[in-house]
């Protein structure tokens, strides 16, 4: 352990070493002011300054009419910037390519990147979800995936990624959050945090930790509503601010801003964080001493526009402290509502000039100063590289989680007959056809996620006495959330199973083993974390006896399952 961190850390250190020889940090660059800042600020008119501070949601996988509604945005509304979401890595070099010659200032160009581009675009890579990583030891491969990351952003044009997510899950029940946490203990989740910013930044790619002060303690998403924080403002203080501070020590460029309702923090009545001044400028920006870019969740969220509608959530948010809005939802209104604020002295140009510097200077250390196209021939290629696969393998590897039963895994016979039985899909998967590799007098089954008593009974009559019984149960949604749904038929055939000599592969949120009892009595039991067939492929080895776990549980799931849990 302390030779792989030791390890890890020279290996952080000569990268960023090299990285910073080449130029400083952006959090640096804010103190030497370049030129070309103040060239780019001095040509901006009044109207064109504010409109630096608003970033647009742009697509490629929306209709022709869409796309020309974005350049038309860009043309005439002069915003600071995008935030892309979904589509493929192909279009979006060539969009991108389009947009920035519509602009008259650079587009500094964003995207939600937690895992990856794949979180946001189809045939790119996604690594683990965060509440993996956060079951790995050490920080060397997590560290590897910022740098990786920072090469896939830039190859398609752009240049922040909103992550990493650094809140605490400590509330089981968080619907926005969960998997997208590194768990909930405060000390693993900076240091899980650190080494993808650090990553990242050396790479040359701006990042934006989220949600300040901290979205992980919560059961309401703020997409919809919301949420309330009533606790107090020494426990936030210790708890939820913790990585926020540890990361922006350690250089963080920039920070994003939860919407949430915290009395202890704001009395005023359905106050969200994102538009409060005692939160972002007094607490962040004044007391904690973060100089880097803030940066709004998106504006059009509920938790943010419901009691304060019209644009109104708009000049709120810059009278705040945020520097860059994120997703209006009317930028030309809110401009316009700014411009009004200013003439009726709500706030200052000298207030929204300081954000806007600190844009120009994100677009500087961007390399925005050069215009340089992005090259569009095998953008495809170059975003699924052979290093890229093999990392996150390595990585599924490292998460993999043991609860029970390494000595039993160890008396598994390849000669045995063996029964692999997946639950959830109707297909058979990666797991069953690596576990066939080896255990070749083996038969498999397949049950979909809805099965009944009857079906399950035509699998239960195969099954003898005497079979070696390997298990994976699949959660089939696209994201890992709580509430793995299958029947009650099939919960009460795997309580059974786990009563006798079965082993459990459970590639799904750890927080789901709440939802399965009798799995605490099970012969072995890995958790894997998601369905993607990279986590099936180490799960697999453990059972063949080909991986030594070294995954710890990131959440405490009951009574039986504690943060910390692992063989």
């Amino acid at each position: 352990m302390k030779k792989t961190f030791f390890y890890s850390l020279i290996i952080m250190v000569c990268a960023a070493t090299s990285v910073k020889a080449q130029q400083p940090s952006y959090i640096d660059l804010l103190k030497q002011q370049p030129k070309w800042v103040d060239s780019v600020f001095h040509r901006l008119t009044k109207k064109q300054r504010i409109a630096q501070m608003f970033f647009v949601a742009a697509y490629t996988n929306k209709t022709e009419a869409f796309t020309d509604s974005i350049a038309k945005v860009i043309k005439r509304e002069k915003v600071g910037g995008l935030v892309f979401f979904q589509g493929g890595p192909g279009r979006q070099a060539i969009l991108t390519n389009q947009y920035q010659k519509k602009a008259r200032v650079p587009l500094l160009i964003a995207s939600d990147g937690e895992w990856g581009l794949g979180m946001r675009l189809d045939s790119t890579m996604s690594y683990p979800y965060q509440m993996a990583l956060g079951a790995m030891e050490g920080t060397e491969l997590i560290y590897k995936m910022g740098l990786e990351v920072a090469k896939d952003f830039k190859r398609v044009g752009m240049h922040m990624n909103l992550a990493p997510v650094v809140d605490v899950n400590n509330n089981a029940k968080n619907p926005v959050i969960n998997y997208r946490s590194f768990g909930e203990n405060k000390y693993n989740v900076a240091q899980k945090g650190a080494a993808y910013l650090k990553g990242m930044q050396d790479g040359g790619l701006l990042v934006s930790i989220k949600h300040f002060p901290g979205h992980g303690d919560t059961d309401v998403d703020s997409h919809y509503d919301l949420p309330q924080l009533k606790f107090t403002k020494e426990r936030l203080d210790s708890l939820e601010m913790y990585p926020f501070k540890e990361l922006i020590k350690q250089g963080a460029a920039g920070v994003m801003i939860a919407h949430m309702n915290i009395p202890s923090l704001d009395a005023t009545p359905n106050m969200p964080s994102t538009l409060s001044k005692p939160i972002v400028t007094d607490i962040l920006k004044e007391q904690i001493g973060f100089k880097g870019i803030v940066i709004s969740d998106a504006m059009g969220m509920k938790g943010v526009v419901k009691y304060f509608k019209d644009g109104e959530a708009d000049v709120m948010g810059i009278i705040a402290g945020n520097d860059i809005l994120e997703l209006s939802e009317n930028s030309k209104r809110a401009v316009k509502m700014v411009r009004q604020a200013v003439r009726d002295k709500r706030l200052t140009m000298d207030r929204i000039d300081e954000s806007v510097k600190k844009i120009l200077t994100a677009k500087y250390w961007a390399g925005l100063n050069k215009k340089q196209a992005i090259n569009q021939e095998q953008v495809f290629e170059e975003v699924n590289r052979a290093e890229s696969i093999v990392l996150r393998q390595q990585m599924a590897d490292a998460s993999m989680t043991l609860l029970r039963g390494r000595d039993f895994i160890k008396t598994l016979s390849p000669s045995k007959r063996t029964v692999i039985l997946n639950v959830g899909t109707p297909d058979v998967t990666t797991f069953q056809k690596e576990l066939a590799l080896v255990y070749q007098n083996s038969v498999v089954y397949n049950l979909k996620k809805d099965a009944n008593a009857n079906d399950i009974a035509k699998v239960l009559t195969e099954i003898k006495a005497d079979d070696q019984v390997m298990i994976g149960i699949v959660d089939t949604r696209t994201r890992p959330g709580n509430n793995i749904p299958l029947s009650a038929d099939l919960k009460v055939m795997l309580k059974d199973l786990a009563d006798k000599n079965a082993v459990f592969a459970l590639f799904a949120n750890p927080y789901n083993l709440a939802g399965l009892p009798g799995l605490e009595n099970a012969k072995a039991l890995i958790v894997a974390y998601q369905k993607e067939d990279y986590m099936q492929k180490s799960a697999a080895s453990v059972f063949k006896n080909q991986l030594i776990t070294t995954g710890k549980l990131p959440v405490t799931v009951n009574e039986f399952f504690k943060y910390g849990d692992g063989q």
